[in-house]
């Protein structure tokens, strides 16, 4: 067998900015990489960003159950102990890992290195599997499935940019199945040419060691097989292997399936297998026996181009097993390398089986016979002796084959020398007869006994199914995509139809109460459509005598092997069971049964052969393994429910009365998971209205739950009107507080959270902004423009003792301000620069409602299926009309009190506040005496006519007034209290320099 070499190396493997480590740095950072990289490593490279896996990560999953005694192992052990005296001082590390990429084995060069190196690379049970360590080389290999290197930067983790590794995977000779995979690790400049070499000889050894393993029946059938050709030698493995580089993994699984299931008929046949990409390869079914008494057959694969009589060599192996030794005594001449042409595969002529026999046997020293054994004894087979064929009536045309320079007569007397001469063609190779055109190639494909073959074949396809399914189903925590993947699992390798039924309870997530009260048919999947099956979505109700209702009381899968002689299927519904059999025949009814909890019924149908008892055996663990992934899933389904009520519980219900804004929202929660996005308007003092958003990290009820009190904390900071810093500052030791309350925190940070927070002020027409963390909002102005404001960003809450810093910018009427969360621009598979520019887009009609913006953002920006939640707020800004404001500055003089007070009232009096001017004089009158006398001039007044009347009192001092409850004999402190009784609400506003006393009255105040 020939091995499929590696990828030609690239210039430029270093790591100092050259080569792969600046085109790894390109590709990390969403940069198309063309050129430079190899093709094997690019595909690896993509493989590992749609994992959404990290370079800088650092651990690797461990498994305790590994077995440190499977067959890999001790096939393995005597070889990488004669490595290790090898690399013997060497920094070079040799490890074995089983065909899942878990680390078996570990040897070491220089035994200090098991000191020096951390965990992972030094101690087995580590997985190296590329979908959980990224690119290296135990995981490219098994996924590319050849020989493999990979050079510092060609790692995809940091933690392997300073090392290079060559990797091989080894298999078993006999099935051609990946058992494993060998792997050398060193520094970078250790690099040398010979490791390939040496890597192929120890991956071979292990591959004969393997085969020394395997059933004494299966020896004996390749032994015969081999000596039958004439050339000694052990099989180096399934040639197959040797096609690799033209036939497709996929392919060659297609072929040892119909490989093993010829040799499970017991016939000679010659058998065309049409490939999925349209190629053919003929299979060859050629029955042998040798001396022990071991009859069986042999397939092998003839290539287009290829006479089916053809031989095939295979290659020599020094290490031979003991029990074959007496193959390899004899003395070859060493066969030169046979170099072809870019693209053609590279095959060699060898031993074959006599083509026209029923039989053969061979030992050393024995005679091989064909058709039925019929052969002629004159002269020894296997290494010396010869082969008869086309009728088993003896040699033919006195063809002799010999080990040493003799000849192998197949076909009408014509000989060719181990040299691969023709005679009757002027002494040419038989390759030259091929120059220019691809190298036909045939190989053994499978050896083994009929009736063996087909208990084994059986069994096989049922544990690929069981295989199958692990993989196949419960990829989604989706209750009806479970049932639907359970459904494509068994068609049609178990039945032709399967029906699943669900209890509408199931599918909300919860436990049926009465699962057949409320069974509904969820999963409807056949080889073919327009049977008449109820459909999906329909109501079911299985009689008492249904086999489904007793598969559900017995509680394990019922057999129907004949409906037609089923009388309780038949009795359920004569006149819709009448139209199924004219279509199905056997049934096999499964309950769908995890922890104890009812989740449904499975139905598998056939329509010809009849199901049997290992089919319903198949059919219940196929169900079992699909209850506990719904299960799985309803118990998701229900708790995602929970935290998606709670989540929406503590949003805003609705929107405040207030004309500072016009506002819209969307909330959207992550496909897999709910978070803790939260987002709120709050109105302020003096017509100002407060536009929050929020991000808790993480998900699920803790993130939920968080998100609630941070609404609330945040919620209550503003409204005691605190800026824009101080409130994140506040809401900073909030968090930190929470965290070093969680009792499993231990002080860590566990919680987290961005937040931003603006104030926009109508009468100004500017708004006063800050974040913790968090993206920056987008501002839309009148004529289309989207801009990005130039806000700090501020560290996330929860750090502590880094301050925030708040900016006010001019916000002209009709722009809109937009507010989100990190999870509509960020996107493992997006750029955030590319999703900013397509929101930008997505904003630049500033014509659109609030409403309908939210929703082209939705539309257009937001990822299909986002993995984080989703907050949105678009507030379009609106001005308070100056004809409604009023104001008034004075120095701090008593004597002015009553000038500003009528000026106030004639005010009120235009804007034909006349029922309200009463409440409103004498609140002015206190607010505007309280500044005279305690506080600090100037002094300004100001009204703001807008659904209430506001009634503002400003001045330099910082000295806030307090409500109190004056006694009997006090003579003051009861304008504060009046205030508070004339007023709905009123407060204190601390600015830069002073604070503002305000006071608001409702419009039908006497």
């Amino acid at each position: 067998m020939v091995r499929s070499g590696e990828e030609p190396k690239p210039a430029g493997r270093a790591t100092d900015g050259t080569g792969p480590a600046r085109l790894r740095e390109r590709f990390l950072q969403g940069e198309q990489v063309d050129a430079g990289v190899r093709t094997s490593i690019l595909n690896s490279w993509q493989r590992c960003r749609s994992l959404g896996l990290s370079p800088d990560t650092s651990d690797l999953p461990y498994r305790e159950d590994f077995d440190p005694g499977s067959r890999i192992v001790r096939a393995a052990v005597p070889v990488l102990d004669r490595l290790q005296d090898a690399f013997s001082g060497s920094q070079v590390n040799i490890s074995v890992a089983d065909a899942n990429g878990t680390v078996l084995l570990r040897r070491f060069g220089d035994p200090a290195m098991s000191r020096s190196l951390p965990a992972i690379q030094r101690v087995p049970g580590f997985v190296f599997a590329e979908q959980v360590a990224g690119t290296n080389g135990i995981g490219l290999a098994l996924a590319e499935r050849q020989l493999i290197r990979v050079y510092g930067a060609e790692h995809f983790a940091e933690r392997s940019q300073g090392s290079a590794c060559v990797a091989m995977p080894v298999r078993d000779p006999l099935s051609g199945r990946i058992e494993g995979v060998l792997c050398f690790g060193y520094p970078r400049g250790f690099e040398q040419p010979a490791l390939s070499a040496a890597i192929r000889r120890a991956a071979e050894n292990i591959e004969r060691r393997l085969l020394g393993q395997s059933s004494a029946h299966e020896r004996a059938l390749l032994r015969t097989y081999l000596s039958t050709g004439g050339e000694g030698g052990l099989h180096h493995g399934v040639a197959l292997d040797a096609l690799a580089d033209v036939v497709h993994p996929r392919d060659q699984a297609i072929l040892r399936e119909k490989a093993a299931e010829l040799i499970s008929r017991g016939q000679r046949a010659a058998v065309e297998v049409t490939l999925p990409d349209g190629r053919r390869v003929t299979l060859v079914s050629r029955p042998m026996a040798s001396a022990s008494g071991v009859r069986g057959f042999a397939i092998e694969a003839v290539l287009p181009g290829t006479a089916v009589g053809e031989a095939l060599v295979l290659p020599h192996q020094a290490d031979e097993l003991p029990d074959l030794a007496a193959f390899s005594t004899a003395p070859r001449p060493a066969r030169p390398p046979i170099t072809l042409p870019s693209g053609h595969l590279t095959a060699a002529f060898g031993p074959t089986l006599a083509p026209g026999g029923d039989r053969g046997s061979a030992e050393a020293g024995g005679t091989v016979t064909a058709d039925g054994g019929r052969g002629d004894d004159r002269g020894p087979t296997g290494i010396d002796g010869t082969v008869t064929a086309d009728g088993g009536g003896g040699a033919v045309d006195g063809g002799r084959t010999s080990g040493d320079g003799g000849t192998v007569t197949t076909d009408g007397g014509r000989s060719a020398t181990d040299a691969g001469r023709d005679p009757a063609d002027g002494g040419r190779g038989a390759a030259d007869d091929r120059a220019g055109s691809p190298f036909p190639a045939r190989g053994l494909v499978m050896v083994g006994e009929p009736h063996v073959g087909a208990y084994a074949l059986a069994a096989r396809r049922r544990l690929e199914l069981l295989s199958e399914a692990s993989a196949r189903i419960g990829t989604t925590l989706d209750v009806r995509r479970t049932a639907e993947e359970l459904a494509e699992t068994a068609v049609p390798r178990l039945a032709d139809f399967v029906t699943i039924d669900l209890p509408d309870a199931v599918l909300r997530g919860e436990e049926s109460a009465d699962p057949l009260a409320d069974l509904r048919r969820t999963v409807l999947h056949g080889v073919r459509e327009g049977l008449p099956f109820t459909p999906p979505g329909k109501r079911i109700d299985f009689g008492p005598t249904a086999p489904q209702l007793r598969c559900l009381t017995r509680g394990e899968a019922v057999l129907e092997p004949d409906l037609k002689a089923a009388a309780g299927w038949l009795a359920q519904d004569p006149e819709h069971t009448a139209r199924l059999l004219d279509h199905v025949h056997s049934l096999i009814a499964v309950p769908l049964l995890a922890r104890g909890v009812v989740l449904g019924i499975a139905s598998f149908y056939r329509t010809g052969s009849s199901f049997g008892d290992d089919d319903r055996s198949l059919a219940q663990e196929l169900a079992t393994r699909a209850a506990l992934s719904i299960d799985n899933a309803r118990r998701y389904t229900h708790e995602r429910t929970m935290v998606l009520a709670l989540q929406r519980r503590l949003l805003p219900h609705g929107l405040p009365d207030q004309d500072a804004v016009e506002v819209a929202h969307r909330y959207l929660p992550a496909e897999s998971d709910v978070g803790g996005d939260w987002y709120d308007v709050i109105p302020l003092s003096g017509t100002r209205v407060g536009l929050l958003v929020g991000d808790v990290v993480g998900h699920g009820m803790l993130s939920a739950a968080t998100m609630g009190r941070l609404r609330t904390a945040a919620r209550s900071f503003a409204e005691l009107d605190f800026s824009p810093d101080e409130v994140l500052t506040h809401l900073d030791n909030l968090v930190g507080r929470l965290d070093r309350e969680d009792p499993d925190g231990k002080g860590a940070g566990v919680i987290g959270a961005t937040c931003l927070y603006a104030v926009y002020d109508p009468t100004a027409q500017r708004c006063l902004m800050a974040r913790a963390g968090h993206p920056p909002p987008a501002l839309v102005h009148p004529d289309g423009t989207v801009s990005y404001p130039d806000l700090p960003a501020g560290p996330p809450l929860g750090l502590g003792g880094l301050p925030f810093d708040a900016v006010e910018i001019d916000v002209p009427e009709g722009s809109q301000l937009v507010l989100y969360t990190d999870g509509l621009i960020e996107d493992r598979h997006r750029d955030v620069d590319v999703v900013l520019e397509q929101l930008r887009a997505a904003l630049a009609h500033p014509e659109r409602a609030p409403e309908d913006t939210c929703q082209a953002v939705l539309d257009t920006v937001a990822p299909a299926h986002p993995h984080d939640d989703i907050a949105l707020l678009v507030a379009r800004v609106h001005a308070l009309d100056p004809g409604r404001i009023a104001a008034w500055e004075l120095p701090a003089d008593p004597a002015l009190v009553g000038e500003v007070r009528a000026s106030a009232m004639r005010r009120l009096s235009d804007w034909g506040l006349d029922e309200t001017a009463f409440a409103a004089e004498l609140i002015l009158s206190e607010l505007i005496t309280n500044a005279v006398r305690h506080g600090t001039g100037p002094i300004r007044v100001r009204l703001l006519y807008g659904r209430t009347l506001i009634c503002e009192v400003s001045d330099a001092s910082n000295t806030a007034p307090h409500l109190r409850r004056a006694a009997s004999t006090d003579e003051g402190g009861r304008g504060l209290f009046l205030v508070a009784q004339l007023s709905q609400s009123w407060g204190t506003r601390y600015l830069p320099e002073g604070k503002v006393i305000w006071a608001e009255c409702g419009l039908d105040a006497a």
